[in-house]
């Protein structure tokens, strides 16, 4: 079984520990556990490791956060790998910060990733885990919150929701996502 896994974010040093990107970081602490590291391939860095007979494929696009369906979309079709075995790992502002969900579906909820690979799938059934980075900003200053630092007090707790986010993914690519989302969305 071949599993594709993205995680949203945005190339470069500037972007790094940014809210935006964990999605990237998720993904960096996942390959990091299987001795796996990125490399730079078209439209992305992508690692890929195995859990329980399983083969995944990471893939962090580096085509920024608005053109993430592209490099979604042509790894999908190089790997031969159906919508059902894809898992998107993205930040989520409606969402306060740690708590995490699984979905099979949804909308963009405003996010350029989810937008991008949303009509580039030309489909918004895919599964995906929100990672709630909360709302704690300005009327008019998402994009400074979205693409600033975690606060001290985020800090204090992130790898925690972290390592959390990986088991889910881990579940996922071994007993499906209804399951994944019985066993871990209440927690």
């Amino acid at each position: 079984m071949k599993y594709l896994i993205i995680g949203l974010g945005n190339p470069g040093e500037k972007y790094e520990d940014t809210r935006h990107n964990i999605g990237f970081k998720v993904l960096d602490n996942l390959s990091s556990l299987s001795n796996s590291s990125f490399s730079t391939a078209k439209l992305a860095d992508v690692a890929t490791i195995k859990f329980k007979g399983r083969n995944l494929l990471l893939v962090k696009p580096n085509t920024f956060m608005n053109l993430s369906g592209k490099a979604v979309n042509y790894w999908m079709q190089k790997e031969k790998i159906p919508i059902e075995n894809i898992l998107v790992i993205t930040d989520d502002i409606s969402l306060p910060f740690g708590s995490i969900r699984m979905r099979v579906k949804g909308s963009d909820g405003g996010h350029n990733g989810l937008k991008s690979i949303i009509e580039s799938l030309s489909s918004p059934t895919f599964p995906r885990i929100k990672f709630g980075i909360g709302s704690d900003f300005l009327k008019g200053y998402q994009s400074d919150y979205v693409l600033g630092k975690w606060s001290d007090k985020e800090q204090g707790v992130l790898q925690e929701r972290i390592d959390f986010t990986v088991k889910m993914i881990q579940s996922f690519s071994v007993v499906g996502v209804h399951r994944t989302m019985n066993d871990f969305n209440r927690r």
